[in-house]
């Protein structure tokens, strides 16, 4: 079976009466896993209403951003979209649960939209980026435009930023990201 190039990682936590620790980031254990990016920048984020949505956002070349993301504290629901031009997945979706208490984190490529929602109150993310914030490159995709089923309540809207109301639907985008010839697949 070939790997998604968006990764869901476990790291192993080993506990005992005190709690526990984790190793959450290892650039020889990333590398043994085909992650090879080198990370520059990391980055935290308060999202205090439950169902406040972050996406789809991504960094156009060449300033593009490989993203590292985790969830320690709350619940998350994390999605990364397909935007290479053609690729045989373009616009395919795939979608795990962060949370502080299962410490799963996930990996997303350049060439992926990301995007995540969140599924309580007071949830803090963290993610490193493989590339610096770059305003003239920043970019993104409307978050309800390429059929994701998010974890949202029947009833309640998202939390959205004004940013994210008026990104264009996926329709309408012209990606500037190339196939490299590693289409997305479930996660495992």
């Amino acid at each position: 079976m070939r790997l998604s190039p968006v990764r869901l990682i476990r790291p192993k936590r080993f506990g005992d009466a005190r709690g526990w620790f984790t190793e959450v980031y290892s650039e020889p254990a990333f590398a043994a896993l085909g992650i090879t990016c080198q990370f520059v920048q990391d980055n935290h984020s308060l999202s205090a209403p439950a169902f406040t949505l972050r996406g789809l956002h991504f960094q156009t070349p060449p300033r593009g951003q490989d993203k590292l993301v985790r969830c320690i504290r709350g619940r998350i629901y994390d999605v990364a979209v397909d935007v290479r031009r053609g690729s045989p997945t373009y616009g395919q979706w795939v979608g795990a649960e962060l949370s502080a208490e299962n410490g799963h984190q996930l990996f997303i490529p350049i060439g992926f939209a990301h995007g995540f929602v969140t599924l309580e109150p007071d949830c803090e993310v963290t993610y490193k980026c493989s590339n610096t914030y770059a305003p003239d490159h920043d970019g993104g995709i409307r978050w309800d435009s390429v059929g994701i089923d998010w974890p949202i309540s029947a009833g309640a809207a998202p939390e959205l930023s004004e940013k994210d109301k008026v990104q264009p639907p996926l329709a309408a985008f012209d990606s500037p990201f190339d196939y490299d010839g590693n289409p997305l697949a479930p996660l495992v």
